[in-house]
């Protein structure tokens, strides 16, 4: 994120440390954490974090449970689904946090951190140019608030495949989430367009943020 972006946030919200949890919970709205594994994933003092999540929770954005009802992350950091029933939990189970989706302010404090990752659009841009060229960005999904989107980012055009992945994975830090992405060459997408291909139709039609389109007239 540019600095006016992380300064705006962070003026609203704090403390960069609170940022970085609001943003990674905002992310995983569907899953379930310990402390030591948010703070593992966010880089994050253990202490920091856990006073974060305790202010959080007291403010009603975070609940916690004992049972892990989502998918657990193990301290290896690999995903395992395991589901526990009341019956087989013990006390010494790890104390889990998530997202209130409930939280009277949830929708508008979730549309805000996506407006706030809006903000370093044209550094995200300039940061494409340096991997390719562009014909055609357009920003969905994550970026526009969609759950339902089945990519975050579009490019057409030609790129440095390995300098575009080691961006995206930038991108991917700067936002606490991994995104999709869909990389087409302009053969490609012309024909998509022409043919009404539903994958792209849907992009097109559907809410977006459209950073580059060299074919608006073609």
């Amino acid at each position: 994120m540019t600095n006016s972006g992380k300064f705006i946030l962070n003026k609203l919200f704090g403390s960069t440390a609170r940022v970085k949890l609001l943003k990674f919970f905002l992310s995983h709205t569907n899953e379930q954490f310990y402390i030591r594994q948010v703070a593992r994933e966010l880089e994050l003092q253990l202490n920091s974090v856990r006073r974060e999540l305790d202010n959080l929770e007291v403010f009603g954005l975070l609940k916690t449970t004992s049972i892990a009802l989502e998918s657990e992350i193990d301290t290896e950091g690999k995903s395992s689904k395991k589901s526990k029933s009341k019956d087989t939990v013990s006390k010494t189970d790890k104390k889990y946090y998530y997202i209130n989706k409930e939280f009277i302010l949830f929708e508008e404090i979730k549309s805000l951190f996506v407006k706030a990752h809006v903000l370093y659009e044209k550094d995200f841009s300039e940061k494409i140019l340096e991997a390719g060229k562009p014909k055609l960005m357009i920003l969905t999904g994550f970026f526009v608030n969609s759950e339902d989107s089945s990519t975050d980012i579009l490019l057409v055009g030609k790129f440095d495949k390995e300098a575009l992945v080691k961006m995206i994975k930038e991108l991917e830090s700067e936002v606490g989430r991994e995104l999709n992405y869909t990389i087409m060459d302009t053969k490609e997408f012309l024909y998509r367009r022409d043919i009404t291909d539903m994958f792209l139709y849907t992009i097109l039609e559907n809410k977006k943020i459209v950073v580059v389109d060299e074919f608006e007239n073609i």
